[in-house]
């Protein structure tokens, strides 16, 4: 894993800043290059909110993500990482009223049951 060789000799926040200003910098190119850019005054506020409040919990997960892998080896800490799905799962059956079929539930019991197997084993 790329992030875990770069997270050896860095500390682990300025790192999550690193990577963070090379996301934002593919991510203005892309927009450049497809010329999506929109003004802020015609932006959905609500939308708008909501992506900002989502940044909080996605910013301190990689916080969190960056110092785990220089705590530990890759192969505990991604799957650890991934069991967050099974949380996005049950969020988007809660509060956005997301059905909940037979795949859902099988997928999500594999990826809660499938992590710790790989972490600890």
């Amino acid at each position: 894993m790329l992030d875990k060789v770069g997270v050896a000799s860095i500390n682990s926040n300025l790192a999550t800043f690193i990577r963070t200003v090379v996301i934002l910098a593919v991510i203005a190119a892309i927009l450049s290059f497809r010329r999506e850019w929109s003004s802020v005054a015609t932006l959905d506020i609500v939308g708008l909110v909501f992506l900002v409040l989502s940044g909080i919990p996605t910013g301190l997960s990689w916080l969190c993500y960056y110092r785990a892998l220089q705590l530990g080896p890759a192969s505990m800490v991604a799957p650890i990482d991934k069991v967050s799905v099974a949380f996005a799962i049950v969020l988007a059956v809660t509060f956005l009223g997301e059905g909940m079929s037979l795949k859902v539930v099988v997928g999500g019991l594999l990826i809660v049951a499938g992590g710790p197997v790989l972490a600890l084993g």
